[in-house]
């Protein structure tokens, strides 16, 4: 299953497609006034040429709304109004050079106004319309601009997040290293004395005191861990295999599985905290696999393939649930998050008998 796309990009995606549908006049409108003002003018030239050759058999009245439409495109009503009396102007030579007789003028006068009518109110509609449809695009545009603006603001917002994680994360963890840890180890020092006063003196408490420095020294031992875990964030973008290696060896320990690293070449980094979030993604997607999945196996592997780094993780968990079942977690979303921030594709998806598949894929240039 591919990382979703947020909702603001879906809205982006529909306000696009509406701009692309409703902006056909736009590309005629957009293209060269000069253009279209001679298309008009040769489209009326042509017409009424045609009118004069069929004589007053056939009226081509109608097909004047060709020229009088890419009149009120190109330059506006008033251009179309004149374009209009133009057409009628020729409608009517072309009927008088033709041999049209009358019984009297007030019929071609009339003629002409009812075409004049009928023509002013085309424009006027399709005055209205581009007009409207202006307005339209100008709304999208707006609509357009806010929600990238909005989704940009959120990318910002969720790099922020992430980056004073990175640092609540690194706080804890030398704070448990270097505080809590050290107060442990004096603890037990103290119990340490305690224990040894007290066997002098042959005294019973003796043993619970002795049981009291095991149990502290149990304790200095996963606050260590717990610091460890946490200090693993620390890295560089030249020691990232050292570093998964290193959580695979925690993570083998702490939750008692397999879980093994491999990568065939060394890789060096560019680009600042590639490799910071590229571990993230590792250690997220296997906590999920252990405490999601039950897997009892994970396998973490980094390669370079095709000026591509590709960082995959799989386990033989219960896999992904059905898809009618399935939502995606906060731990999935921060993945995905991560993998855009750097660029990268992701994906995760089932594998075939049991298992999940993790797959992220950074398409940058990579020195090897």
């Amino acid at each position: 299953m591919k990382s979703r796309l947020l909702p603001a990009d879906i809205k982006v995606k529909r306000w696009k497609n509406t701009q692309v549908g409703i902006s056909l006049i736009s590309h005629i409108k957009s293209s060269s006034r000069r253009i279209l003002t001679f298309i008009t003018l040769l489209l009326v030239v042509t017409i009424g040429l045609a009118d004069f050759l069929l004589q007053v058999d056939i009226s081509l009245l109608v097909f004047y709304f060709i020229p009088i439409t890419f009149a009120v495109v190109a330059r506006g009503s008033i251009f179309g109004f004149i374009i209009a009396v133009a057409c009628v102007s020729a409608w009517l030579a072309g009927d008088w050079f033709g041999g049209a007789h009358y019984s009297s003028l007030v019929v071609p006068a009339w003629n002409a106004g009812i075409a004049l009518l009928t023509y002013s109110v085309l424009i006027i509609l399709l005055s209205g319309l581009l007009s409207l449809q202006d307005d339209l695009e100008e709304r999208v545009r707006e609509r357009t601009a806010a929600l990238d603006e909005e989704i940009k603001e959120k990318e910002r917002l969720g790099t922020a997040l992430l980056q004073i994680s990175e640092r609540e994360r690194l706080t804890i963890g030398r704070d448990l290293h270097d505080g809590l840890s050290q107060h442990l180890t004096g603890t037990a020092l103290t119990g340490q004395l305690l224990y040894e006063k007290l066997s002098e003196r042959g005294a019973e408490e003796s043993a619970d005191a002795l049981k009291l420095v095991s149990l502290l020294k149990e304790s200095i031992v996963q606050t260590r861990d717990m610091a460890k875990g946490l200090l693993l964030a620390e890295i560089n973008n030249e020691s990232l295999p050292a570093a998964l290696r290193e959580f695979c060896e925690y993570t083998a320990k702490q939750f008692g599985v397999k879980c093994t690293f491999t990568f065939d070449t060394e890789i060096s980094f560019k680009e600042f905290g590639v490799a910071s979030h590229l571990f993230r993604i590792a250690q997220e997607a296997t906590r999920n696999a252990i405490r999601h999945g039950k897997a009892k196996t994970v396998a973490i592997s980094l390669k370079h393939v095709a000026e591509c780094l590709v960082l995959t993780i799989e386990d033989d968990g219960v896999g992904l649930p059905p898809e009618h079942l399935r939502t995606d977690g906060l731990g999935l979303r921060i993945m995905a998050h991560r993998a855009h921030i750097i660029g990268a594709s992701f994906q995760i998806k089932a594998l075939p008998h049991h298992g999940t598949h993790v797959e992220c894929l950074w398409p940058l240039p990579v020195i090897v």
